[in-house]
């Protein structure tokens, strides 16, 4: 059996912090083209490292968890997941995410883009826990 490759998720993920902690500290005086564009980097870092989690979740619960059959859409990964007691809180916060994913790729818009800002905090410490869950390895 091959070892499932957590590489693009962890460095997605790594990016998304760096970013996301340049998106807290930005200092406000920041031209408002500079602020917008931290702030898409932001998103669009959500967007890229929701996609990776949610394909190497696919391949966790078909390899490691030997889960046949495993579906091939977001959804109902996240809700296999929770079924095998992979997350650190409810599957309810997971499909948040989901539809921030879902609604930042489809409709963007600024309440939308807002609302996946306020997320993405706590998306980076659930996909931390994840990640941890999923290799067994510390969070550097």
């Amino acid at each position: 059996m091959a070892q499932i490759d957590y590489t693009k998720f962890q460095m997605s993920l790594e990016r998304l912090v760096e970013q996301h902690e340049n998106y807290l500290t930005s200092n406000p005086s920041r031209s408002t083209l500079d602020l917008e564009g931290v702030a898409e980097s932001v998103i669009q870092r959500f967007e890229t490292c929701y996609d990776c989690l949610w394909k190497v979740l696919k391949r966790y619960l078909g390899e490691e968890l030997a889960i046949p059959d495993t579906p091939n859409s977001p959804k109902p990964i996240l809700k296999l997941a929770a079924e095998n007691n992979l997350f650190d809180v409810p599957l309810d916060q997971w499909l948040d995410y989901a539809q921030a994913r879902t609604d930042t790729s489809h409709d963007y818009d600024g309440a939308k883009a807002q609302a996946c800002l306020e997320l993405a905090g706590h998306f980076i410490s659930d996909a931390i826990d994840l990640l941890q869950t999923m290799t067994g390895e510390p969070w550097d």
